[in-house]
């Protein structure tokens, strides 16, 4: 599919200014400059942000409530029930809280609900479980925002309900004791991206200032919060940026027993922002996403190694297994979307047997396969319930507000959603969605690539690609840096792991560069030696029997012209 090259518009003066003033090489100083950061403390503040960078955290709302309320729970001995999600971010935040919590001598437990046969958020029938075990008292984590009608029902049972949550409340908030989310509308926390886990690492900060402890206290935690915010993709900018930064260097010497023994099976050497995204995260998720989701958190709170070994071995089993669910329920998507849905412009597809705890994933993949938006949905009886994914451009939240006349129930935002549909209303909902879609005009949609940069072979040293590493971590909002290499000759071009991938090397005058696609081994076919060629990757160091060379990695290629 063609895409849209964009590169951004850079200011020269003000990257020949950051290169004088304070020795930056001008491939940093231009991602610096698109930044926006020109300014020292600016720049001093993203390239090496300190703990005494975090905001006041009794700026969040109703954290005061929380607080006072906690440290009663501490003075009457009271337990409290901690009521956390099955993904990253919710297990992260019930052992964050749990531990911190029983540190201070707390009677503390958890309830985290089964995704195939609870699904996400509070319901009542666990709220009446939470009630006769005898707690008066739940603190929620990565959910509750929502929860408005549960919320009236703890209250009628007696149980009285903290809050925390990160997500978009509706316009009435629930009945809480306290409900603590920097997405109100009252708000005046500066920063209202936090994950989950970070709205609980500003309640164990704001209670370690209320009793005076250490700043060790909380800081400690850093490591499984910073997993938890790299999991949950939120912006790595301001609060996220800190908590990421020092978590990761606190995750390269980790205390916590079930964290380095799932870093040693997951086999990542450096520890970055992308073995947590590929390789930390995944393995938690897949434990929500097959129904066992206590797993992941028995790994964290885990005391000894051999268990904790043992653990991570099955989560990394899982991990496996959910892959392999994956690749089946993808391949037959793909099967059914050639057959069914060629030429449409929203992509919808069912099927009994796949596995509603993975089409997600799978919808993400088809989506970004085709560049449509798209819908799968795992039939059980004579109810589908499913998850869809959009393309920039198109609002697939609102698309179902405009077409839910024959949908049971739906939820989510722009970019995801989740749907429940009956069986004999899919062809329909199929019909009004595709007409909406049409309307919409989304087949002219084309797929944009943000380039931050042109720069020819002789701007690159090894000392500029090294100092790009000073703007991990990497993620959402700070997207590895992309290059426009133009009219570069292609000198070698082959096919890696049987036809998978791409290799070339690439020659401007006198410089040559290697450069590696991944998934693009079939592009062999439609280009030849000597050719022109227009490169947009990421630049990036290879080391291989002890040396060091610098290499593309392609994120996409076109004929010169």
């Amino acid at each position: 599919m063609n895409k849209k090259w964009e590169c951004y518009e850079i200011d020269e003066n003000k990257v020949s200014e950051l290169t004088k003033k304070y020795g930056i090489n001008e491939i940093l100083a231009r991602i610096l400059v698109n930044k926006g950061l020109t300014q020292k403390e600016e720049i001093d503040l993203f390239m090496n942000p300190t703990r005494k960078d975090f905001h006041d955290p009794f700026l969040m709302p109703d954290m005061k409530i929380v607080v006072d309320r906690i440290l009663k729970a501490m003075e009457d001995k009271q337990k409290i029930m901690i009521y956390g999600d099955y993904d990253a971010d919710g297990i992260t935040s019930v052992t964050v809280l749990k531990s911190f919590l029983e540190e201070r001598g707390l009677e503390v437990s958890y309830y985290i609900p089964n995704r195939l046969d609870e699904g996400y958020g509070l319901n009542k029938e666990a709220i009446q479980k939470i009630y006769q075990e005898g707690f008066r008292l739940m603190i929620t984590v990565d959910c509750g925002i929502s929860g408005i009608e549960e919320i009236a029902y703890a209250n009628s049972l007696g149980i009285e309900t903290l809050i925390t949550d990160h997500h978009e409340p509706t316009e009435v908030l629930p009945e809480a004791l306290a409900v603590m989310d920097a997405k109100r509308k009252d708000n005046k926390y500066p920063f209202n991206q936090l994950a989950g886990v970070g709205v609980v690492f500003k309640l164990i900060q704001a209670i370690s200032i209320k009793l005076k402890l250490e700043e060790k206290e909380y800081l400690k935690y850093l490591d499984i919060v910073c997993i938890g915010t790299i999991s949950d993709i939120v912006p790595l900018v301001d609060e996220n940026r800190v908590i990421a930064k020092l978590g990761l260097k606190l995750i390269a010497q980790t205390k916590n027993i079930g964290l380095r023994a799932l870093l040693e099976v997951t086999g990542f050497k450096n520890i970055d922002s992308g073995a947590i995204s590929f390789g930390v995260a995944p393995r938690i998720n897949a434990c929500g996403r097959m129904g066992n989701e206590k797993l992941a958190l028995d790994l964290f709170l885990s005391t000894n190694y051999e268990e904790a070994k043992k653990l991570a071995i099955k989560l990394n089993e899982y991990n496996i297994e959910r892959q392999n669910i994956e690749k089946k329920i993808f391949d037959e998507a793909v099967e059914k979307i050639e057959q069914e849905e060629k030429g449409k412009s929203c992509i919808i597809v069912g099927n009994k047997d796949w596995h509603h705890g993975i089409i997600g994933i799978v919808a993400s993949k088809v989506t970004e396969l085709y560049f449509k938006p798209s819908i799968l949905i795992c039939f059980e009886e004579e109810e589908g319930k499913g998850s869809g994914r959009s393309v920039p451009g198109f609002d697939l939240h609102e698309a179902l507000t405009k077409c839910s006349t024959h949908l049971e129930r739906f939820g989510g935002h722009a970019m995801a959603v989740g749907v429940t549909v009956k069986k004999n209303e899919f062809e329909n909902f199929k019909k009004e969605l595709e007409a909406y879609a049409k309307q919409c005009e989304v087949d002219k949609i084309v797929p944009i690539i943000n380039i931050d940069s042109e720069l020819s072979l002789k701007q690159v040293d090894m000392e500029s690609v090294k100092s790009l590493k000073m703007l991990e971590p990497f993620g959402e909002a700070n997207k590895m840096p992309l290059f426009l290499f133009k009219n570069l000759k292609i000198n070698s071009i082959r096919a890696l792991s049987e036809g998978k991938h791409l290799k070339l090397t690439l020659k401007d005058d006198n410089f040559m560069v290697n450069a590696i696609g991944f998934n693009m081994g079939d592009l062999t076919e439609k280009y030849l030696l000597d050719d022109k060629v227009d490169i947009v990757g990421n630049l990036d160091i290879n080391s291989y029997n002890g040396m060091e060379s610098i290499q593309i990695m392609i994120k996409d290629i076109r004929k010169s012209y």
